[in-house]
């Protein structure tokens, strides 16, 4: 099969989006698939490159930040896609096309696959779901909605990555949707072993921005700064001088740092000398941050946002709490941060259930898909 990408992130800029999209793309490709990804340029990326395997096209649309795509940099990302799909692509001829997000790669996707005459499967992450990420995008889905079900409707098919994203989509779209969730490349990324920490360690890891609820990380941490532990927050965004002044404030700077934009692999270096896996957020769809956690063998705090309660068995690799429940938080962190054997059990618990989210388990059921679309 001839597999054409399209997503506006992929690694290294995005977030959770382009790893999986970055990850099943490999995946693909070891199953036997050719994989051609047209994504954003940015910054001196190269416009072209192979990534184990899979051709990676990097089209300029004005991305200015990594860690965030803004409405019109998304537009031009549509013009550019469409256009080198549609009419610049010589060399490629695909039998499907996977988008990455109902917008921007919907929109693409939809007249590429109108030009090739073929089928173009979709999959919804939240943010490109009309009212699920509302301090997010609900600006942009007063004017964009109603534009927005012709791509939905002409989809072959519609993967969602979690049940809550399904369940927010099937209110504003009457189209059949299917689950697969996120996944991971479980056996290059998990850990081999956990080693307890004598000074526990916390990680966030996302875009600074007031989805995350960054705020909430430092009041919990605020109200445990009596015990010994530090925190590390990976990522960046336009609440991170916010963020900076509220450690200052609390008086943890001594036990928080925050390391900036890292690449995956750095993520996954500062996880696996981790131990707890903290994200408060207002919203989610399934987080491969989680995902990746677990897999790196940390127990989970998360908020009850979106699709996190499908990968926390409260108890047995984490809990969750309403975004808001600083109470909650605070509680459930004193006691993994006291309690050797809840932390210890915890963090294997999470390492045994990240095997569920094995990329090629998820490959497999992409590769499904694709197939059935193909015999119809």
């Amino acid at each position: 099969m001839k597999i054409l990408v399209i997503i506006h992130e992929f690694p290294p800029i995005g977030g959770g989006g382009g790893l999986i999209a970055r990850d099943l793309a490999i995946a693909l490709v070891q199953r036997g698939h050719q994989v051609r990804v047209v994504t954003a340029h940015y910054g001196s990326l190269p416009e072209k490159e192979d990534c184990s395997g899979v051709e990676v096209i990097r089209l300029r649309s004005g991305r200015k930040e990594a860690f965030r795509a803004k409405l019109m940099t998304m537009a031009r990302f549509i013009l550019a896609a469409s256009k080198y799909s549609a009419f610049e692509m010589k060399d490629f001829e695909p039998d499907l096309i996977h988008a990455h997000f109902a917008v921007p790669g919907g929109p693409a996707a939809k007249f590429a696959a109108s030009r090739w005459k073929i089928p173009y499967v979709l999959t919804v992450h939240l943010g490109d779901i009309p009212d699920a990420s509302p301090e997010k995008t609900g600006k942009w889905f007063r004017f964009l909605y109603p534009f927005t079900h012709r791509y939905w409707n002409k989809a072959a098919a519609i993967v969602s990555v979690s049940e809550f994203s399904r369940k927010i989509a099937l209110r504003k779209y009457n189209v059949p949707i299917q689950v697969i969730p996120n996944g991971i490349d479980y056996q290059a990324v998990k850990i081999d072993r956990i080693e307890p920490h004598s000074v526990p360690k916390i990680v966030f890891a996302g875009r600074f921005v007031p989805q995350k609820n960054l705020l909430q990380i430092v009041e919990v941490c605020k109200r445990v700064k009596d015990l010994n532990w530090q925190c590390t927050l990976i990522g960046d965004g336009q609440d991170r001088a916010q963020v900076e002044a509220a450690i200052l404030e609390a008086g943890i700077q001594d036990n928080c740092s925050i390391s900036g934009w890292v690449t995956p692999e750095e993520v996954t270096s500062i996880f696996k000398q981790s131990d707890i896996f903290f994200m408060p957020s207002r919203s989610e769809g399934l987080p491969i941050s989680g995902i990746q956690a677990m897999t790196c063998g940390l127990a989970l705090l998360l908020s009850t946002a979106g699709g996190n309660p499908e990968i926390v068995e409260v108890g047995k690799n984490g809990f969750v709490y309403d975004p808001n429940d600083t109470t909650g938080f605070a509680a459930a962190l004193r006691n993994l941060l006291t309690d050797e054997a809840l932390l210890l059990s915890c963090r294997e618990n999470s390492l045994e259930m990240a095997a569920r989210y094995d990329i090629r388990l998820v490959a497999a059921q992409y590769e499904a898909v694709f197939q059935s679309v193909l015999q119809k």
